[in-house]
């Protein structure tokens, strides 16, 4: 393995024992170079992209309460072609990174803090935070599309280089949120943002040549906190759950998420390049998802899959420090409980049927993107550890037989969101492999998992060694070569 440091950012972070600044959310604060990495197992050479991990890289001391959250955005890419493989990491060099690193502090509260305590004004939904872009990353037009979960500036990289490329010029101004979604089959980025303006959301598309073809508003009864969207051929989803800021304190501007399970669901479905008038709305069971998977056309039917939360409003965690508590509990798939679940929406009728496909805690999956928007077979989710936001294994569900399979990574060795790869000219749906990054805390070390997609079960195939251990952190993307 060749490594050559590029680059080493200061910083005043210190280690006051919050619970997600060390383990496998210990941050990183070099900038690396490496090349011929090692392996254990063969590299395969029936793929050919890359694979990048967005990860909450925190600088500096946090203003206030710190939130695993409100970390600077860091991408980890790992390259793959002819059976070789090469690794880089960098900051998303966004506005409010770069304004820190010349004042050599924090200047924004987080999320879990008091927005007075922000020295400057902030961006996105809530108006007071930074724009980290550290929760998404998507790989469009050529370029890594890095984004934040409460709205932010559309940040460019290059996707083997990570070399920045500054802020997409198509970005409108309310920004775009984190989960843009892009259309393999036509080139085309699709993506929605949410304010405390009216209308509340808005929903747009970038064209392949990197321009902006549409955007019209989502008109929504107030301010909402939607997380993610999908799509189907012909049809874009978003949706109005009844979890989102208390309309009481966000008049004091307070920001504290309250569920109202009286309000139901509600799911926005327009056509692809639809107007507000062709929106159709469905009615569906009070939850929260914080992520959707495939949809598709079935029929008179659209078909969504995704994440259904049973407890969207968890009390705080027991035997942990009570200022982290609440925190802890917002992040612990386990208290918020959410099943892999369907719903069915006829456009004949305006009826919504649902059903839970899983009663395991599962959440953060993937599927063969090859096949999104159509009908798919399979897909892959991950488990989580109690108590704690890190994934500890991969269960393949089988729509068509209702069979599912399941492997565990070993105790204190975490997996990053996969990613499904498929091989080099194929056409079937699971003809591939999963693609992880782990985080192993006994070790101090992380590697590159390759797993194959039909028999999760068997284990590694490939193990590839990074020059580091890196952090945990949210979404990850793979890309083939020729998406670059």
């Amino acid at each position: 393995m060749d490594v050559k440091t590029v680059n080493r950012v200061k910083s005043t972070l210190e280690d006051d024992g919050h619970p997600y600044i060390g383990g496998a959310w210990t941050p990183n604060f070099e900038e690396v170079d490496a090349h011929d990495l090692d392996a254990v197992g063969e590299i395969p050479t029936d793929i050919s992209g890359v694979y990048v991990r967005n990860t909450e890289n925190p600088v500096h001391q946090a203003i206030g309460t710190y939130h695993p959250f409100d970390g600077d955005g860091m991408l980890h890419a790992i390259h793959i072609h002819d059976g070789k493989a090469s690794y880089r990491n960098r900051f998303v060099r966004t506005k409010g990174f770069l304004a820190e690193q010349e004042a050599g502090r924090a200047l924004w509260a987080g999320i879990a803090a008091n927005p007075k305590l922000s020295e400057r004004p902030g961006w996105g939904a809530q108006g007071s935070l930074k724009d980290s872009s550290s929760t998404d990353v998507v790989v469009h037009a050529g370029n890594v599309v890095s984004t934040f979960y409460q709205c932010g500036e559309p940040y460019l990289l290059d996707p083997v280089t990570l070399e920045d490329k500054g802020i997409a010029d198509w970005g409108p101004d309310e920004g775009i949120s984190a989960h843009p979604k892009v259309d393999l089959d036509t080139g085309e980025l699709l993506f929605f943002n949410y304010s405390k303006k009216a209308p509340y959301m808005h929903y747009g598309i970038v064209d392949k040549n990197n321009q902006l073809t549409h955007y019209v508003p989502i008109p929504l009864p107030g301010p909402r906190l939607p997380h993610d969207m999908a799509f189907t051929e012909n049809y874009t989803i978003f949706n109005d759950l009844p979890l989102f800021w208390d309309p009481e304190l966000l008049e004091r501007d307070l920001h504290a998420a309250r569920f109202y399970p009286e309000l139901g669901t509600r799911f926005a479905i327009i056509p692809r390049y639809g107007s507000e008038e062709d929106i159709r709305w469905f009615k569906a069971d009070p939850t929260f998802v914080l992520h959707w998977m495939n949809a598709y056309e079935e029929g008179d039917e659209i078909v969504l899959e995704g994440y259904f939360q049973e407890d969207p409003q968890p009390k705080p965690l027991k035997d942990v420090p009570q200022q982290w508590a609440q925190m802890m509990a917002y992040l612990d798939e386990h208290s918020m409980k959410p099943k892999l679940h369907r719903w069915r929406f006829n456009l004949k009728t305006g009826e919504t049927q649902e059903e839970h496909l899983d009663e395991r805690i599962l959440e953060f999956g993937c599927f063969n993107r090859n096949f999104q928007g159509k009908k798919t077979r399979y897909l892959y989710s991950t488990t989580a550890k109690p108590g704690w936001f890190v994934f500890t294994g991969i269960v393949k569900h089988d729509f068509e037989t209702g069979d599912s399979v399941e492997l565990q990574f070993p105790d204190g060795e975490y997996l990053s969101e996969p990613c499904f790869v498929p091989r080099i000219g194929s056409t079937e749906e699971d003809d591939g492999y999963l693609i992880t990054f782990t985080i192993d805390t006994n070790n101090d070390r992380s590697e590159c998992v390759l797993l194959d997609a039909r028999d999760i079960e068997a284990g590694p195939v490939c193990r590839i060694a990074l020059p580091h251990r890196i952090s945990s952190g949210t979404h990850a993307i793979w890309a083939n070569s020729d998406e670059l």
